[in-house]
């Protein structure tokens, strides 16, 4: 991808989308929750008011460049380092893409928050497949897991899910991120399961930590977890509920870019630096930092620390 692309990261490979074509559409970390697990860190801006955060025909310019070649993308996916429902012309977007784009199928990945607004509920119904997440239904779990906005209620969150359900035609993959110690016992599973048999997904995804999260104290689920989880919460719902944790990142068909590479290498031998700072430093996306930092540390030639509350990547002497 060019490096001068402000809203763009990727393509990424995945097995839940296969090829997708990130879009970032609102600044690093806005978003109405803290997630103690989340993988680009600390929320900066917690917020629900939506904005223009970047001009329209600015993100449509970039699209068009890229897309321009046609390339052999699944998915154009609204992702990326914030919550991308707080971008106020995101249903424009849609539009335009769907007008201009038929062959690709969008896909949304949310936090669910903003589904109590049916203006937004609205203006995604054009998506192919949406993701949205619900970790918790006791409102004293939520607010430990994913550390809200004030104001924000668990129940609120359900209650737009469950409307999104009602109104959107298409595929509804629903994510459920387990914590140990929080939203694992049986109680909260119970509440779990009969939120799903409200909202009827026509899928739902059982995750758990597969790299640093925001908080050192945040640890991967067992196996026997998991299987757990997806026991109780099957039993509420006729579609399928599968266990998407610890999938390896898979290698990229085409090998990453090296001028990136030897960007990040030349930052790392000199001292640790973290995603953010790697991608502040270079001018580079933050996902496609993150993006090449996974592929460097399958392949042993970085290795991530915790130090206090930032994740540092340091580049092994040996890769010199």
């Amino acid at each position: 991808m060019a490096m001068h692309l402000k809203h763009l990261f990727g393509p990424v490979i995945s097995r839940r989308l296969g090829i997708s074509l990130g879009v970032d559409l609102v600044p690093y970390k806005h978003c109405p929750l803290n997630c103690v697990y989340c993988e680009v860190h600390q929320t900066t801006d917690l917020a629900v008011t939506r904005q223009e955060f970047f001009p329209l025909d600015q993100v449509v310019a970039e699209l068009d460049s890229y897309l321009s070649a046609r390339p052999n993308l699944d998915y154009i996916t609204f992702s990326g380092a914030g919550e991308p429902t707080l971008y106020s012309r995101l249903g424009e977007l849609i539009a335009y893409l769907k007008s201009h784009y038929p062959e690709y199928a969008l896909c949304l990945i949310s936090n669910s928050v903003l589904f109590a607004d049916a203006e937004v509920r609205r203006v995604i119904q054009p998506c192919d497949v949406i993701l949205p997440s619900l970790d918790a239904v006791s409102q004293d779990i939520f607010e430990q897991i994913n550390r809200p906005l004030a104001g924000l209620r668990a129940d609120d969150l359900i209650a737009g899910l469950i409307s999104l359900r009602q109104e959107y035609e298409h595929k509804l993959w629903l994510e459920i991120f387990i914590v140990p110690g929080l939203n694992d016992t049986d109680e909260e599973l119970d509440k779990l399961a009969h939120a799903v048999q409200l909202i009827k997904p026509d899928k739902v995804q059982i995750n758990s930590l597969d790299r640093p999260g925001t908080e050192e104290w945040v640890t991967e689920a067992s196996r026997q977890t998991l299987h757990h989880a997806r026991q109780i919460i099957a039993q509420s719902i006729v579609a399928p509920v599968e266990i998407i944790a610890r999938i390896k990142y898979e290698r990229p068909r085409e090998p990453l870019d090296a001028d990136t590479i030897e960007a990040i290498r030349s930052v790392l031998i000199r001292k640790p630096s973290a995603a953010e700072d790697l991608a502040q430093t270079l001018c580079l996306h933050i996902n496609e930092v993150c993006k090449v930092l996974r592929q460097l540390a399958m392949e042993e030639r970085v290795r991530a620390v915790r130090q206090n509350s930032k994740v540092m990547y340091q580049w092994l002497s040996h890769q010199n």
